[in-house]
């Protein structure tokens, strides 16, 4: 199993466990890691540009509360804790399993890290 850790500086951290919904895209977001970056929102989701662009593999143009995914026109990486739905269409990488409560208490510029995670 993979895994992200996904630090929001001062707020606390969450974990993402990767499945094979996109598994391109996947790899080589881990390949990549750690990155930092700075949180942007849009409703009840937050987003961070990573300086990279990846391919579109099996978007999909709807997501659930939990979803992580890669959004490649923006190259960002989107984490999706309510009702909002995707601007369009992403590659969702896998799903928060556990520290989703940290996502409603991030404010805009919080620096965020996602490094791999053991386990």
């Amino acid at each position: 199993m993979n895994f992200i850790e996904i630090i929001v500086d001062g707020k606390g951290s969450a974990r993402a466990e990767i499945d094979g919904r996109n598994p391109r895209t996947a790899a080589e977001i881990m390949e990549r890691l750690p990155q930092e970056a700075r949180a942007q929102l849009w409703g009840e989701e937050v987003y961070f540009s990573l300086p990279f662009s990846l391919a579109d593999e099996n978007p999909s143009p709807s997501s659930e509360a939990g979803d992580v995914s890669f959004w490649t026109p923006g190259s960002a990486f989107c984490i999706f804790f309510g009702r909002t739905q995707p601007y369009s269409a992403v590659n969702t990488i896998g799903r928060i399993v556990s520290g989703i409560d940290v996502f409603p208490r991030v404010e805009e510029g919080d620096r965020i890290i996602l490094r791999k995670g053991e386990g």
